[in-house]
This record gives structure tokens, sequence and C-alpha cells, in this order.
């Protein structure tokens, strides 16, 4: 049992690091095989096909990121330690990667459906544990919803790297005391303008 997962760990890991290096469209299923030291015949009994694979080697490679969140005892600590080592793996693999997969997703409708379900779901990325440490520390109602803030970390962080700005400190805390804080708390800053009778 041990053996086939670790086999099928090393075939996940072999798909991220060549859609890394070499992008979604040259993908395939014999460059896994041969990376991950497997053969084709034992990913296609797991996996359909290459989408399949794709969206589970994603899918791990989140799981692994999430198990790592880091505690500080605070909402905004966590955040902070959460997304500077997210950002600190978001490198020009990385956006190989990813701007490979949105690509790919406009021309694979396999693809895009396939992925849609790893895009959409919020357990996939770092704000559902992180909120729930707040809530049991009455930081944020039990009520807290994490998908817009996911959304904005995801668009920013994108963003950012698309415009190679660096993903550093200062944008970091500025995206979390200026756009993830207000979001999950409820606390947005009045202006004076927006006060009733101005």
């Amino acid at each position: 049992m041990v053996r086939g997962i670790a086999r099928e760990q090393a075939i996940l890991t072999a798909t991220i690091e060549l859609l890394g290096e070499i992008g979604y469209q040259a993908l395939t299923m014999d460059a896994v095989a041969q990376r991950a030291r497997a053969s084709k015949q034992t990913i296609y009994r797991r996996w359909r096909g290459k989408p399949e694979l794709v969206k589970a080697a994603l899918d791990a490679r989140d799981a692994v990121q999430v198990a790592e969140i880091p505690s500080t005892g605070t909402l905004r600590g966590d955040l902070l330690s959460a997304l500077d080592t997210l950002c600190a793996q978001a490198d020009d693999r990385y956006l190989t990667m990813m701007t490979g997969l949105v690509h790919a997703m406009r021309t694979d409708a396999e693809l895009a459906e396939t992925l849609r379900s790893h895009v959409a779901d919020e357990d996939q990325g770092p704000f559902r544990v992180i909120v729930e440490r707040a809530v049991a520390r009455g930081e944020v109602p039990a009520s807290t919803s994490t998908e817009l803030a996911h959304q904005v970390a995801e668009g920013q962080i994108m963003r950012r790297m698309i415009l190679n700005g660096p993903l550093d400190h200062e944008f970091l805390t500025g995206l979390v005391d200026d756009l993830l804080m207000p979001l999950l708390t409820r606390s947005f800053p009045v202006e004076a303008n927006d006060l009733p009778g101005r």
C-alpha cells in the first residue's frame, strides 16, 4: 500500500514539475511516466487522461501547502505567514504552469471543465483553515465567508506576477491589511464623505 501511495505521489510531483518546465500543451503521459519512473499503464489505471491527472496534481500540491500553514495566534499573522510561504513558491515555473493552464483551458473544453472544480474549491487554498482558527479564537464570527478573500488574494498575486512586480513583504502587508482583513472582518474604513448627511 505504501509503495502504491509513493508511486502515485511521484507521478503527481512529476506532473507539477513538467507543467512548470514545459507547460500544459507540451506535457505528455510519456514524459510524466519517464520523470516518475512509472509505466503509462499505471498512470492510465488511476487517471483517464491528462486533464484528470493535472487536476489531481494541483489538488495534491495545494493540500500540502494547506497542511503546512503555520499558526501564529492571530488572523493577520496567519494570513501574512501563509501568503509569504505561498509567494515564496510562486516563481517562474509557477507562472509558466498557470499561464499555460489558463491558455489551454480556453481551447480545451475537457480541461476547462475538469479544472473548474479545482479553481472554485475554496478548500484548495489556505483561507478555510485560517478562518477556522480565527473563529475558534473569537476573532471573526462562524458565518465568515472566505470566497471573496480567496478570489482577491489569488487575483492580486497573479496580477503582480504578470506585471513582474515583487511579491515582497510590502506587497503582502498591503494585501492583508488593506484588502483581506477588511473583507474577512468586515471592518471597512469609513470616509467622512460616506457618513450620513455628508
